[in-house]
């Protein structure tokens, strides 16, 4: 078993922009994520309850449509209506997974990524 010392403290995924800008916008404005770091070329925001979603500036559009951020919240419902009345393109309205035990929908964000916003119907530990 490993000392506290030895703990990790966060977790950062990072992925690949070409427009960050957009993203930027997207991520504070449309989520409301709050922006905890500006890199000048990478950007990291805040995901309330733990960890942290990082985007770096790259030449290049994002690959791998197998992709998925998802975002973990009661609020699946009001999430969805937000992103409805802002036009965001979301794939179906939100709705059970009983195979995952999960409420959730799947929307796009202004880099292509599949984003996925859930609620566990049996919460983790």
């Amino acid at each position: 078993m490993s000392s506290r010392s030895e703990a990790f403290d966060a977790f950062i995924a990072f992925y690949p922009t070409t427009d960050l800008e957009a993203t930027r916008h997207f991520y504070t404005h449309t989520l409301g994520l709050e922006l905890a770091r500006d890199q000048g070329s990478c950007l990291i925001f805040r995901v309330a309850g733990g960890g942290y979603l990082g985007f770096c500036r790259r030449d290049t559009a994002p690959a791998g449509q197998g992709l998925i951020l998802t975002l973990v919240t009661d609020a699946v419902d009001a999430i969805f209506e937000r992103l409805d009345g802002l036009n965001v393109e979301t794939e179906s309205a939100p709705k059970t997974n009983h195979q995952y035990a999960i409420y959730h929908f799947f929307a796009r964000d202004p880099n292509g990524y599949r984003l996925e916003v859930q609620r566990f119907e049996d919460p983790l530990l």
